[in-house]
């Protein structure tokens, strides 16, 4: 005579490979998730003002490098009058590119984190040309992220 398996399902060891999640295994998860987002969220949404700082530097570096490309092919950087679109379109105004790229040395006219457009001269008081954003107030000098951020040798003293 055979016998019959008289454990009630719910009690064997192995699980079925079928089985779904139990409630508390998802309540564990729920809560272990919970607290790394409480640990992260407030470290990340209290820095958006140092992320802008940090995006417009970034900034300017591509940006000062698609000026050094502009000048690898036209021997000269573009004027403050032809401005940073001179890496968008071609500029008309003289002095107007010799080799100018056709599908241009960006691919957009930058403009800072807050909004405003990059501050470019060329020549430059530092150098051959001088790269700036004017910081959240939009206006020349100021502190922390109201600080003008600038290209180049000034950079360093703005880390």
């Amino acid at each position: 005579m055979k016998r019959k398996n008289t454990k009630p399902r719910h009690l064997h060891a192995c699980r079925d490979a079928e089985a779904g999640v139990t409630l508390i295994e998802m309540m564990v998860v729920l809560v272990i998730i919970a607290v790394v987002a409480a640990m992260v969220v407030p470290n990340v949404i209290g820095r958006p003002d140092e992320a802008r700082v940090t995006v417009a530097k970034t900034d300017l570096r591509t940006i000062a490098g698609a000026l050094e490309i502009y000048r690898l092919d036209n021997r000269t950087y573009p004027s403050t009058g032809q401005g940073l679109s001179a890496l968008v379109q071609r500029p008309t105004l003289p002095p107007e590119p010799v080799n100018w790229a056709s599908g241009g040395y960006l691919g957009v006219m930058p403009q800072d984190p807050w909004g405003a457009p990059y501050v470019y001269r060329s020549p430059g008081e530092t150098g051959p040309f001088d790269l700036t954003t004017l910081g959240a107030d939009g206006q020349p000098g100021g502190e922390g992220v109201n600080a003008d951020i600038t290209h180049g040798t000034a950079q360093a003293s703005n880390g």
